[in-house]
């Protein structure tokens, strides 16, 4: 697919200046040029155009926003100078297996002040002796080259770091959903509230049926009494 309708189709009927990421990979750029970008995708932050047998970047617009691109496996040898004038903010160039061959061309890269990491991996240049000590010497603004500090320190994956910022965040809702200690006292103080009540209730049922059984053993009593004087009336009689 040429590279004009691939743009069309990955805009998805969207404005390209509402457009942020934009992957060209594996589409056909028009005799090793950019055909299809204008000025008009100044939101763009992401941009990979990897294996589109790009040759020049001359035609590459300006993108202010730009912060990572992607032109891995390509044939581009040089005119890198044009990244810095259209594409300032860089951060991450991935030049991979594209036709660099030596130290000259990579020169132009230093005007980019915000580069950070640069891959040149599977190029020419890779072969060269002190290679990597000669680019750090030479683009000293940048931390990463070919995925390694200086240190041999392998640099972070992004998406490692969005997970991280995702635990933190649930982290954070678990803690809003368990709410502050204090309600849950409140709610205890309630519950022992209710408890005294209820023991106020028994108490006085208690003291209730025990007066009624009195008054019912006073009534038993009396009931005895007038039948044991009733049988004297009677043996009384008799005796006279």
């Amino acid at each position: 697919m040429e590279m004009k309708k691939r743009i069309n189709l990955e805009l998805r009927n969207r404005a390209p200046e509402k457009v942020t990421e934009l992957v060209l990979d594996n589409c056909r750029s028009s005799n090793g040029e950019i055909e299809g970008l204008s000025d008009s995708f100044k939101e763009l932050e992401f941009l990979s155009m990897a294996n589109v047998e790009l040759t020049s970047l001359a035609k590459l617009p300006t993108l202010s926003k730009l912060r990572k691109l992607e032109l891995s496996n390509n044939i581009i040898s040089g005119g890198l100078e044009v990244l810095a004038e259209r594409c300032p903010n860089l951060t991450y160039l991935n030049l991979s297996g594209n036709k660099i061959k030596d130290l000259g061309t990579v020169e132009a890269l230093q005007n980019l002040k915000n580069l950070k990491s640069l891959d040149l991996f599977n190029c020419e240049i890779t072969n060269l002796e002190d290679y990597r000590d000669s680019i750090f010497e030479l683009l000293q603004q940048i931390t990463y080259l070919d995925g390694f500090d200086q240190e041999d320190n392998e640099a972070p994956d992004s998406e490692d770091e969005d997970d991280e910022e995702g635990d933190e965040d649930e982290d954070d809702e678990d803690e809003d959903e368990a709410g502050p200690p204090g309600e849950y006292e409140e709610e205890d103080d309630e519950d022992d509230g209710g408890s005294d009540l209820g023991e106020g209730e028994e108490e006085e049922e208690v003291g209730l049926s025990y007066l009624m059984k009195e008054e019912i053993q006073d009534e038993d009593d009396d009931d005895d009494y007038v039948e044991e004087g009733g049988d004297d009336e009677e043996e009384g009689k008799f005796a006279r």
